[in-house]
């Protein structure tokens, strides 16, 4: 069965002597769309696609890691995140000889490159660069159709007590560049800060762009400013999954966010 970018084969063709954990979501996504989902031995929290990897042990998650119950797993390959990892952890893994690949993400052309690099790490290099391909196809598809797009200024929100937002570091703004939109806050001086409700309305955003679970928060958050502030946005719920995890899936929410800017316009 073909494990492309938004499905994993049951029966992988990677290196059956292999032994692989992955240290982050969307690295188990990655793994899994080059083919390795059948060498994968254990995963850290809330790794919970594709559906197979859901009974893989969980070895914890970024902030804490389980070492003993990651070394009793003899693993013969460790795929951590350049930049979320901590580099304690990644020490603490070096210090008893385990292998560790690491890989970074930083812009929304990296997934095609860490598929690539994975399946030369796992020996599944036809299968990971078809997946590669197919994504990259995708993404400039994307670029063609939106690169004269009228422009839309978009508030990427999460949360609302306080809001927090997204700056241009963030692949998240990359993709709202993307389908032709503004990110009202690229300018933020982290990743990821709170900001203000004052500033909030002063960016006058004219799309927001939420996860499904923030729909009622955020939608209460806006009305109590539609009359006094007469700021009304266009709100659009996009699971975060697939904007916020730097994995193969990441081109399925580019599209979804290109075409709730679409809507906008």
């Amino acid at each position: 069965m073909f494990c492309g970018v938004l499905a994993c084969a049951s029966v992988s063709p990677a290196r059956a002597a292999e032994r692989v954990v992955t240290l982050a979501p969307h690295l188990a996504e990655l793994v899994c769309a080059a083919a390795g989902c059948g060498v994968l031995v254990a995963v850290t929290a809330y790794s919970d696609y594709p559906p197979e990897i859901k009974t893989l042990p969980d070895v914890g998650d970024v902030a804490q890691l389980n070492l003993e119950a990651l070394l009793a797993l003899q693993p013969t390959q460790v795929i951590a995140w350049s930049g979320g990892t901590p580099a304690a952890q990644l020490a603490r893994l070096r210090t008893v000889k385990v292998p560790v690949t690491t890989l970074r993400i930083a812009h929304l052309d990296d997934v095609a490159t860490a598929l690539v690099q994975l399946g030369t790490l796992l020996g599944t290099p036809e299968r990971a660069a078809v997946a590669a391909a197919d994504y990259r196809a995708r993404l400039a598809a994307l670029r063609a159709r939106y690169a004269k797009a009228t422009p839309v200024r978009v508030l990427y929100q999460i949360e609302t007590a306080p809001v927090y937002s997204i700056n241009h570091d963030s692949p998240i703004s990359e993709a709202i560049s993307l389908c032709g939109g503004i990110n009202v806050f690229a300018a933020l001086p982290t990743l990821a800060a709170p900001v203000t409700d004052e500033s909030v309305l002063a960016a006058r955003p004219q799309v927001v762009i939420h996860g499904p679970a923030d729909d009622a928060a955020v939608t209460a958050y806006w009305a109590r400013f539609a009359k006094a502030a007469r700021v009304q946005p266009r709100l659009a719920a996009i699971d975060p999954d697939l904007l916020a995890r730097a994995g193969p899936r990441l081109v399925q929410g580019v599209e979804q966010l290109c075409a709730a800017l679409e809507a906008a316009r």
